[in-house]
């Protein structure tokens, strides 16, 4: 179980480098406190998290027996991550008229964007993929606190340093972070370590 906390803690803060959370994250921390930001983004992480490792668990347990296939599959899952990230991914219109627009409980605004915003992103699919293979609990555990941890220091350095964030340095690190984690999944389902 410690070893899916640690891995899934790394691999999600890693996707959560210059993804459209942390510009939610910092919108709605220049509208409410941030103990109230981080405490609605934690909620909703735990709800959607949970779900992606209730998906992978099922996956897993269902295709036990194919565990090398299972490794390569993710491999290749977590190059398209990789690609992905250098993609880019920027907030919505609607997203971000949301965050600016939000009225009422900071909590209840917050929770309710970010769960949406994370139905389908690419952290909840790296979860599901990480759940396939790793403890389920630990996986939520540690994805829940990789993507508090990657949200909280982006409305810290956005208090800090505004929006000039070295978004290229970030893009590009994220990336080749996933692109290591995929070559090393591959290689094991493969039998070559």
């Amino acid at each position: 179980m410690i070893e899916a906390v640690v891995l899934s803690t790394v691999v999600i803060f890693v996707a959560e480098l210059g993804d459209k959370s942390q510009l939610m994250a910092m919108t709605f921390a220049t509208r409410y406190r941030a103990r109230d930001v981080i405490l609605g983004i934690t909620a909703a992480t735990l709800l959607v998290h949970l779900a992606s490792v209730g998906i992978g668990y099922v996956i897993g347990a269902g295709f036990e027996r194919y565990q090398g296939p299972i490794a390569v599959a993710a491999g290749i899952a977590f190059l398209g991550f990789a690609l992905w990230t250098l993609r880019g991914d920027e907030l919505t219109e609607e997203e971000e008229q949301r965050a600016q627009k939000a009225t009422g409980s900071a909590l209840l605004a917050v929770g309710i964007a970010f769960f949406l915003a994370e139905l389908g992103d690419k952290t909840m699919l790296a979860t599901i993929t990480l759940a396939v293979r790793e403890d389920w609990f630990g996986t939520w555990i540690g994805s829940t606190i990789g993507m508090v941890a990657a949200d909280a220091l982006a409305i810290a350095v956005g208090a800090v340093l505004g929006r000039k964030l070295p978004e290229r340095v970030i893009t590009y690190g994220a990336a080749a972070a996933f692109a290591i984690f995929g070559v090393l999944l591959i290689a094991e389902g493969l039998g070559w370590i």
